[in-house]
Protein backbone atom coordinates (compact mmCIF):
# COMPACT_ATOMS: atom_id res chain seq x y z
CA UNK A 1 0.00 0.00 0.00
CA UNK A 2 1.15 3.11 -1.23
CA UNK A 3 2.05 6.09 1.69
CA UNK A 4 1.07 9.42 1.26
CA UNK A 5 1.66 12.36 3.76
CA UNK A 6 -1.27 15.27 3.40
CA UNK A 7 -0.32 18.84 5.14
CA UNK A 8 -2.96 21.13 5.84
CA UNK A 9 -4.28 23.29 8.30
CA UNK A 10 -7.74 23.53 7.49
CA UNK A 11 -9.50 20.94 9.58
CA UNK A 12 -12.14 19.97 6.98
CA UNK A 13 -10.35 20.09 3.99
CA UNK A 14 -7.74 17.70 5.78
CA UNK A 15 -9.83 15.44 7.09
CA UNK A 16 -12.19 15.09 3.41
CA UNK A 17 -9.21 14.76 1.49
CA UNK A 18 -7.76 11.67 4.05
CA UNK A 19 -10.88 9.83 3.51
CA UNK A 20 -10.42 10.11 -0.34
CA UNK A 21 -7.33 9.32 -0.38
CA UNK A 22 -8.24 6.08 2.07
CA UNK A 23 -10.88 5.00 -0.04
CA UNK A 24 -8.50 4.71 -3.14
CA UNK A 25 -6.69 2.85 -0.85
CA UNK A 26 -3.74 4.84 -0.03
CA UNK A 27 -2.40 5.18 3.79
CA UNK A 28 -2.78 8.48 4.59
CA UNK A 29 -0.62 10.30 7.60
CA UNK A 30 -2.20 14.23 8.23
CA UNK A 31 -0.31 16.81 9.89
CA UNK A 32 -2.09 20.20 11.37
CA UNK A 33 1.52 22.38 9.86
CA UNK A 34 4.33 22.76 7.83
CA UNK A 35 6.65 21.64 10.89
CA UNK A 36 4.45 18.41 11.91
CA UNK A 37 4.68 17.75 8.46
CA UNK A 38 8.61 17.58 7.99
CA UNK A 39 8.85 15.39 11.53
CA UNK A 40 6.00 12.71 9.73
CA UNK A 41 7.90 12.92 6.50
CA UNK A 42 11.60 12.06 8.09
CA UNK A 43 10.02 9.26 10.13
CA UNK A 44 7.22 7.83 7.56
CA UNK A 45 9.05 8.10 4.21
CA UNK A 46 6.11 8.26 2.53
CA UNK A 47 5.38 8.10 -1.30
CA UNK A 48 4.08 11.20 -1.80
CA UNK A 49 3.25 14.42 -0.09
CA UNK A 50 0.17 16.63 -0.69
CA UNK A 51 1.02 19.73 0.78
CA UNK A 52 -0.57 23.43 1.42
CA UNK A 53 0.69 26.33 0.55
CA UNK A 54 -0.53 28.74 3.22
CA UNK A 55 -0.03 27.48 6.71
CA UNK A 56 0.91 28.31 10.27
CA UNK A 57 4.22 27.64 11.99
CA UNK A 58 6.14 26.81 8.79
CA UNK A 59 4.56 27.56 5.10
CA UNK A 60 4.52 25.22 2.16
CA UNK A 61 7.41 26.60 0.69
CA UNK A 62 9.67 26.24 3.75
CA UNK A 63 8.53 22.44 3.92
CA UNK A 64 9.77 21.91 0.66
CA UNK A 65 12.88 23.72 1.31
CA UNK A 66 13.54 21.57 4.57
CA UNK A 67 12.71 18.33 2.66
CA UNK A 68 15.01 18.75 -0.53
CA UNK A 69 18.28 19.25 2.36
CA UNK A 70 17.34 15.65 3.68
CA UNK A 71 18.74 13.42 0.75
CA UNK A 72 16.43 10.54 2.58
CA UNK A 73 13.04 12.47 1.56
CA UNK A 74 14.43 14.96 -0.75
CA UNK A 75 13.39 12.74 -4.29
CA UNK A 76 9.76 11.73 -2.61
CA UNK A 77 7.22 13.39 -5.16
CA UNK A 78 5.77 17.02 -3.88
CA UNK A 79 1.90 18.46 -5.05
CA UNK A 80 0.77 21.87 -3.84
CA UNK A 81 -2.46 22.30 -2.88
CA UNK A 82 -3.07 26.36 -3.60
CA UNK A 83 -6.16 28.38 -3.11
CA UNK A 84 -6.84 30.48 -6.66
CA UNK A 85 -5.96 33.82 -5.08
CA UNK A 86 -2.37 31.91 -4.73
CA UNK A 87 -2.33 30.58 -8.27
CA UNK A 88 -0.35 33.26 -9.40
CA UNK A 89 2.83 31.99 -6.47
CA UNK A 90 2.72 28.83 -7.65
CA UNK A 91 5.86 29.35 -10.26
CA UNK A 92 8.09 30.63 -7.12
CA UNK A 93 6.60 26.85 -6.02
CA UNK A 94 8.07 24.98 -8.97
CA UNK A 95 10.93 26.84 -9.11
CA UNK A 96 11.91 25.22 -5.78
CA UNK A 97 11.06 21.88 -6.95
CA UNK A 98 7.86 21.14 -6.68
CA UNK A 99 6.01 18.23 -8.92
CA UNK A 100 2.90 19.43 -9.54
CA UNK A 101 -0.18 21.94 -7.90
CA UNK A 102 -3.80 21.17 -7.43
CA UNK A 103 -5.84 24.19 -7.23
CA UNK A 104 -8.45 24.70 -4.51
CA UNK A 105 -11.61 23.96 -4.68
CA UNK A 106 -11.25 20.29 -6.16
CA UNK A 107 -13.14 17.42 -6.48
CA UNK A 108 -11.81 13.84 -6.20
CA UNK A 109 -11.01 12.56 -9.24
CA UNK A 110 -9.03 15.31 -10.13
CA UNK A 111 -6.65 14.76 -6.76
CA UNK A 112 -6.40 11.04 -7.47
CA UNK A 113 -5.06 11.19 -11.38
CA UNK A 114 -2.83 14.28 -10.21
CA UNK A 115 -1.70 10.80 -7.73
CA UNK A 116 -2.02 8.47 -9.75
CA UNK A 117 0.35 10.57 -11.89
CA UNK A 118 2.64 10.97 -9.87
CA UNK A 119 2.98 7.83 -8.14
CA UNK A 120 3.52 6.30 -11.59
CA UNK A 121 6.39 8.14 -12.59
CA UNK A 122 7.73 7.21 -9.08
CA UNK A 123 7.97 3.42 -9.92
CA UNK A 124 9.72 4.20 -13.15
CA UNK A 125 12.25 6.19 -11.70
CA UNK A 126 12.83 3.28 -9.49
CA UNK A 127 13.37 0.60 -12.50
CA UNK A 128 16.36 -0.02 -13.76
CA UNK A 129 16.51 1.44 -17.69
CA UNK A 130 19.11 0.74 -20.17
CA UNK A 131 21.42 3.52 -20.69
CA UNK A 132 20.74 3.56 -24.38
CA UNK A 133 17.74 5.54 -25.75
CA UNK A 134 15.14 3.11 -25.65
CA UNK A 135 15.44 3.23 -22.01
CA UNK A 136 15.23 6.80 -22.27
CA UNK A 137 12.51 6.29 -24.51
CA UNK A 138 10.23 4.47 -21.99
CA UNK A 139 11.05 6.72 -19.19
CA UNK A 140 9.69 10.09 -21.59
CA UNK A 141 6.94 8.11 -22.68
CA UNK A 142 5.79 6.83 -19.21
CA UNK A 143 6.35 10.58 -18.33
CA UNK A 144 4.97 12.46 -21.25
CA UNK A 145 3.08 9.94 -23.55
CA UNK A 146 5.87 10.89 -26.29
CA UNK A 147 7.86 8.51 -28.17
CA UNK A 148 11.22 9.52 -27.59
CA UNK A 149 12.55 7.68 -30.68
CA UNK A 150 10.73 9.80 -32.94
CA UNK A 151 10.99 13.14 -31.15
CA UNK A 152 14.87 13.11 -30.21
CA UNK A 153 16.54 10.47 -32.36
CA UNK A 154 14.16 10.39 -35.63
CA UNK A 155 13.76 12.82 -38.20
CA UNK A 156 17.38 14.03 -37.92
CA UNK A 157 20.26 15.05 -39.94
CA UNK A 158 22.50 11.90 -40.02
CA UNK A 159 26.28 12.13 -40.45
CA UNK A 160 27.83 9.68 -41.81
CA UNK A 161 31.73 8.33 -40.93
CA UNK A 162 34.51 6.40 -42.59
CA UNK A 163 36.45 4.13 -40.64
CA UNK A 164 39.04 6.32 -38.34
CA UNK A 165 37.21 9.47 -39.45
CA UNK A 166 37.24 11.49 -35.76
CA UNK A 167 33.67 12.46 -34.66
CA UNK A 168 35.01 15.28 -32.26
CA UNK A 169 38.05 16.31 -31.01
CA UNK A 170 39.45 16.95 -27.04
CA UNK A 171 39.29 20.35 -25.90
CA UNK A 172 36.37 21.39 -28.51
CA UNK A 173 33.27 23.06 -27.13
CA UNK A 174 29.91 21.26 -27.78
CA UNK A 175 27.50 22.24 -30.15
CA UNK A 176 25.25 18.69 -30.35
CA UNK A 177 24.76 15.22 -28.74
CA UNK A 178 24.86 12.03 -30.94
CA UNK A 179 23.58 8.88 -31.11
CA UNK A 180 24.58 5.81 -32.67
CA UNK A 181 22.57 4.92 -35.37
CA UNK A 182 25.03 1.96 -36.88
CA UNK A 183 28.46 1.38 -36.23
CA UNK A 184 31.29 1.60 -33.55
CA UNK A 185 33.24 4.54 -31.86
CA UNK A 186 36.14 4.68 -29.29
CA UNK A 187 36.66 7.51 -27.34
CA UNK A 188 40.58 8.06 -26.82
CA UNK A 189 43.03 10.46 -24.57
CA UNK A 190 46.52 11.08 -25.79
CA UNK A 191 49.43 11.91 -24.05
CA UNK A 192 52.45 14.21 -25.01
CA UNK A 193 54.02 11.68 -26.71
CA UNK A 194 51.17 10.82 -29.01
CA UNK A 195 50.14 7.92 -27.45
CA UNK A 196 46.73 6.81 -27.41
CA UNK A 197 44.57 5.57 -24.01
CA UNK A 198 41.05 4.32 -25.30
CA UNK A 199 38.61 5.38 -22.13
CA UNK A 200 35.61 4.17 -23.47
CA UNK A 201 33.64 2.36 -26.45
CA UNK A 202 30.31 3.22 -27.85
CA UNK A 203 27.92 0.97 -30.46
CA UNK A 204 24.67 1.14 -31.72
CA UNK A 205 21.96 2.50 -29.59
CA UNK A 206 24.64 5.02 -27.58
CA UNK A 207 24.68 8.22 -26.80
CA UNK A 208 27.81 10.09 -27.67
CA UNK A 209 29.01 13.06 -26.11
CA UNK A 210 26.82 13.83 -23.39
CA UNK A 211 29.55 15.04 -20.83
CA UNK A 212 30.53 18.10 -22.34
CA UNK A 213 27.01 18.85 -22.30
CA UNK A 214 26.03 18.05 -18.84
CA UNK A 215 28.99 19.92 -17.43
CA UNK A 216 29.07 22.86 -19.71
CA UNK A 217 32.86 22.20 -20.22
CA UNK A 218 35.17 21.11 -23.41
CA UNK A 219 35.10 17.38 -24.41
CA UNK A 220 37.37 15.59 -22.54
CA UNK A 221 38.47 12.44 -24.96
CA UNK A 222 38.54 12.67 -28.82
CA UNK A 223 35.69 10.38 -30.87
CA UNK A 224 36.89 8.64 -33.60
CA UNK A 225 34.98 5.51 -36.37
CA UNK A 226 36.35 2.21 -35.59
CA UNK A 227 34.04 1.20 -38.73
CA UNK A 228 31.52 3.06 -41.22
CA UNK A 229 29.41 4.91 -39.23
CA UNK A 230 25.92 6.52 -38.94
CA UNK A 231 25.04 9.17 -36.05
CA UNK A 232 21.82 10.88 -35.62
CA UNK A 233 22.71 14.34 -35.04
CA UNK A 234 20.79 16.10 -32.17
CA UNK A 235 21.45 19.45 -31.83
CA UNK A 236 22.62 21.32 -28.28
CA UNK A 237 19.40 23.81 -27.74
CA UNK A 238 16.99 20.11 -28.19
CA UNK A 239 18.99 18.52 -25.39
CA UNK A 240 18.96 21.17 -23.12
CA UNK A 241 15.33 21.78 -23.77
CA UNK A 242 14.44 18.08 -22.62
CA UNK A 243 16.76 18.09 -19.04
CA UNK A 244 15.40 21.93 -18.41
CA UNK A 245 11.88 21.07 -18.78
CA UNK A 246 11.56 17.42 -17.08
CA UNK A 247 13.04 17.17 -14.08
CA UNK A 248 12.08 13.71 -13.71
CA UNK A 249 13.75 12.69 -16.91
CA UNK A 250 16.75 15.09 -16.00
CA UNK A 251 17.03 13.34 -12.90
CA UNK A 252 17.02 9.32 -14.17
CA UNK A 253 18.75 10.64 -17.26
CA UNK A 254 21.49 11.93 -15.34
CA UNK A 255 21.56 8.71 -13.04
CA UNK A 256 21.61 6.12 -16.33
CA UNK A 257 24.52 8.47 -17.75
CA UNK A 258 26.17 8.02 -14.50
CA UNK A 259 27.07 4.77 -14.98
CA UNK A 260 29.24 5.02 -17.88
CA UNK A 261 31.79 7.37 -15.98
CA UNK A 262 31.66 4.67 -13.10
CA UNK A 263 32.63 1.72 -15.40
CA UNK A 264 35.09 4.16 -16.61
CA UNK A 265 36.62 4.72 -13.59
CA UNK A 266 36.81 0.64 -12.92
CA UNK A 267 38.63 0.76 -16.26
CA UNK A 268 40.95 3.11 -16.17
CA UNK A 269 41.75 1.90 -12.39
CA UNK A 270 42.75 -1.46 -14.23
CA UNK A 271 45.12 -0.21 -16.79
CA UNK A 272 46.84 1.73 -13.25
CA UNK A 273 47.60 -1.76 -11.32
CA UNK A 274 46.77 -4.73 -13.59
CA UNK A 275 49.11 -7.21 -14.70
CA UNK A 276 49.69 -7.53 -18.50
CA UNK A 277 47.88 -10.51 -18.95
CA UNK A 278 45.16 -9.11 -16.74
CA UNK A 279 44.36 -5.94 -18.75
CA UNK A 280 44.62 -7.84 -22.36
CA UNK A 281 42.41 -10.24 -21.31
CA UNK A 282 40.18 -7.08 -19.48
CA UNK A 283 39.98 -5.55 -22.93
CA UNK A 284 38.86 -9.00 -24.75
CA UNK A 285 36.21 -9.49 -22.20
CA UNK A 286 34.83 -5.79 -22.36
CA UNK A 287 34.41 -5.75 -26.73
CA UNK A 288 32.90 -9.32 -26.17
CA UNK A 289 30.51 -7.89 -23.85
CA UNK A 290 29.73 -4.56 -25.38
CA UNK A 291 29.80 -5.84 -29.48
CA UNK A 292 28.14 -9.42 -28.54
CA UNK A 293 24.93 -9.28 -30.60
CA UNK A 294 21.75 -10.74 -28.05
CA UNK A 295 21.25 -13.19 -31.41
CA UNK A 296 22.88 -14.51 -34.14
CA UNK A 297 26.77 -15.78 -34.55
CA UNK A 298 28.89 -14.56 -31.80
CA UNK A 299 30.89 -11.86 -31.89
CA UNK A 300 34.18 -11.87 -33.86
CA UNK A 301 36.98 -9.20 -32.25
CA UNK A 302 37.77 -7.87 -35.68
CA UNK A 303 39.65 -4.66 -34.49
CA UNK A 304 43.81 -3.32 -35.51
CA UNK A 305 46.40 -4.56 -33.01
CA UNK A 306 46.86 -0.97 -31.76
CA UNK A 307 43.14 -0.09 -31.32
CA UNK A 308 43.36 -3.09 -29.18
CA UNK A 309 46.53 -2.26 -27.67
CA UNK A 310 45.23 1.06 -26.61
CA UNK A 311 42.18 -0.20 -25.37
CA UNK A 312 44.30 -2.88 -22.84
CA UNK A 313 46.75 -0.02 -21.96
CA UNK A 314 49.89 -1.62 -23.25
CA UNK A 315 52.23 -1.48 -25.80
CA UNK A 316 51.56 -3.48 -29.01
CA UNK A 317 54.24 -5.67 -28.87
CA UNK A 318 53.64 -6.71 -25.17
CA UNK A 319 49.76 -7.03 -26.53
CA UNK A 320 50.89 -9.66 -29.47
CA UNK A 321 53.26 -11.79 -27.32
CA UNK A 322 50.14 -11.69 -24.78
CA UNK A 323 47.69 -13.17 -27.58
CA UNK A 324 49.91 -15.71 -28.40
CA UNK A 325 50.43 -16.70 -25.11
CA UNK A 326 46.23 -17.04 -25.08
CA UNK A 327 46.13 -19.02 -28.08
CA UNK A 328 48.41 -21.39 -27.27
CA UNK A 329 46.91 -21.67 -23.50
CA UNK A 330 43.46 -22.46 -25.97
CA UNK A 331 41.46 -19.23 -24.32
CA UNK A 332 41.19 -17.61 -27.65
CA UNK A 333 41.54 -18.37 -31.38
CA UNK A 334 42.95 -16.62 -33.91
CA UNK A 335 41.85 -16.80 -37.10
CA UNK A 336 43.30 -13.88 -40.05
CA UNK A 337 43.92 -11.90 -37.67
CA UNK A 338 40.23 -11.68 -36.08
CA UNK A 339 39.92 -13.15 -32.27
CA UNK A 340 37.10 -15.70 -31.16
CA UNK A 341 36.90 -16.66 -27.38
CA UNK A 342 37.06 -19.80 -26.65
CA UNK A 343 37.05 -20.07 -22.89
CA UNK A 344 35.55 -16.27 -21.30
CA UNK A 345 35.14 -17.90 -17.88
CA UNK A 346 38.66 -18.42 -17.83
CA UNK A 347 39.81 -14.93 -19.37
CA UNK A 348 37.20 -12.89 -17.26
CA UNK A 349 38.50 -14.66 -13.89
CA UNK A 350 42.50 -14.18 -15.05
CA UNK A 351 44.23 -14.04 -12.06
CA UNK A 352 46.22 -10.67 -11.81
Amino acid sequence: MKKILLIEDNKDIRENTAEMLELANYKVFAAENGKAGVETALKEKPDLIICDIMMPVLDGYGVLHLLHKNPGVQNIPFIFLTAKSEKADMRKGMELGADDYIVKPFDGTELLNAVESRLKKLELLKKELSSDLNGLNELLYTSTGKDILQSLAEDRNINRYKKKQVIYSEANRPSRLYYIRKGKVKAYKTNEDGKELVVDLFSAGDFLGYLALLEGTVYKETAEAMEDTELAVIPKEDFEDLMNNNREVARKFITMLAKNVTSKEEHLLGLAYNSLRKKVADALIKLHKKYTPLQGSPFIIDISRDNLASIAGTATESLIRTLSDFKSEKLIEIKDGAISILNEKKLENLLN
